[in-house]
């Protein structure tokens, strides 16, 4: 029998592999997805998951992608370290993105999904009004943005606008990919950046935590041991690598907060380990691996199908409720 559940899915880059595993495994148990939102890689699933892709259909057009090209460069960028801060400079990014949303709206074409409009849930209203949701940041208003419903603040109509656009916009990593510029109704330029930035987790979209929700709502996150973090940390780094590393640390910040005083968001969240071992050795997958082996991949996506496996031998939702919903109303 097949059993809803709507899904919120963390940001984490290349290792959006192990999302995949995770959500290959709840359909296995006959789970469907219906609402979905998540950050920068949790995006792009959520994105595929609400256009009609499976989880194993994801997996399989992860495997075939060449992750290299998702770092397009520029002329300057050949030039070493000194290119590279020269982009940041003049383009305050590494890398373009053009070639991510390409490659995304290919994949959405091939299910006949291209903008927002295409993904209503009929008569529903407010952040369900739209099957998809996904989080970005804009720098020059230091504030939060969630599409498709904050397009109105652009004069955009979000029935009209391209879901691969802000989905790029969703997975722009601060200093490694180029900003996406926006205009406002004033011609007013606005930079936005990962999602991540502000909300890599962001639950609280489908679930503002006081109602009772219909249905589960799940989430898809990373989890990092300590002893991971002492034994993958670099000792010696250059400074476009210590500029990733101030993003990726400023990233998760929020978020950690949030759940650390949330009422049951960590017991309804399926948590992947982001470390592997191959031959012996133990090593991280971090954001930006992309670089990242067959091999890797495999064992990456191997553990999302483990994580969901653990957490569905103890998740009741019903047991959730009872504790995290209905008790503050007895």
């Amino acid at each position: 029998m097949k059993k809803r559940c709507d899904a919120v899915f963390e940001g984490g880059g290349v290792r959006g592999i192990g999302l995949a595993g995770a959500v290959y495994q709840m359909e296995r148990n006959g789970y469907t997805f219906g609402n979905v939102a998540g950050s920068s890689a949790g995006a792009i699933i959520a994105a595929l998951l609400a256009a009609g892709y499976t989880g194993e259909e994801i997996y399989e057009e992860m495997k075939r992608v060449n992750y290299f090209k998702f770092k397009e460069k520029h002329f300057i960028d050949y030039f070493g370290i000194i290119g590279k801060l020269f982009s940041i400079l003049f383009h305050f990014g590494i890398y373009s993105a053009d070639y991510f949303e390409q490659w995304l709206t290919e994949l959405l074409s091939q299910k006949g999904v291209y903008t927002f409009g295409d993904l209503k849930c009929g008569s529903h209203t407010g952040h369900c009004k739209y099957k998809l949701q996904v989080t970005a940041s804009d720098i020059t208003d230091e504030e939060l943005l969630v599409f498709p419903r904050d397009l109105h603040k652009f004069g955009i109509m979000a029935d009209m606008y391209p879901i691969a656009k802000a989905v790029r916009m969703s997975m722009s990593i601060p200093v490694f990919y180029e900003p996406f510029i926006l205009r406002d109704q004033s011609g007013k330029k606005h930079y936005i950046v990962d999602g991540g930035m502000l909300s890599n987790y962001p639950m609280w979209i489908l679930d503002e935590g006081t109602t009772e929700p219909q249905y589960p709502i799940i989430g898809f996150k990373f989890w990092e041991p300590k002893e991971c973090t002492t034994l993958c940390k670099c000792s010696r780094m250059n400074i476009v690598e210590y500029m990733g590393q101030l993003v990726s640390t400023m990233m998760d910040v929020y978020d950690k907060g949030y759940i650390a005083h949330s009422q049951g968001d960590l017991q309804r969240s399926i948590q992947i380990p982001v470390h592997i071992t191959i031959n012996g050795t133990y090593q991280k997958i971090r954001a930006t691996d992309f670089a990242i082996t067959s091999e890797e991949s495999q064992v990456l996506f191997q553990n999302g199908v483990n994580a969901a496996t653990e957490f569905l031998q103890r998740w009741d939702f019903h047991e959730w409720k009872e504790k995290y919903r209905l008790s503050g109303k007895k």
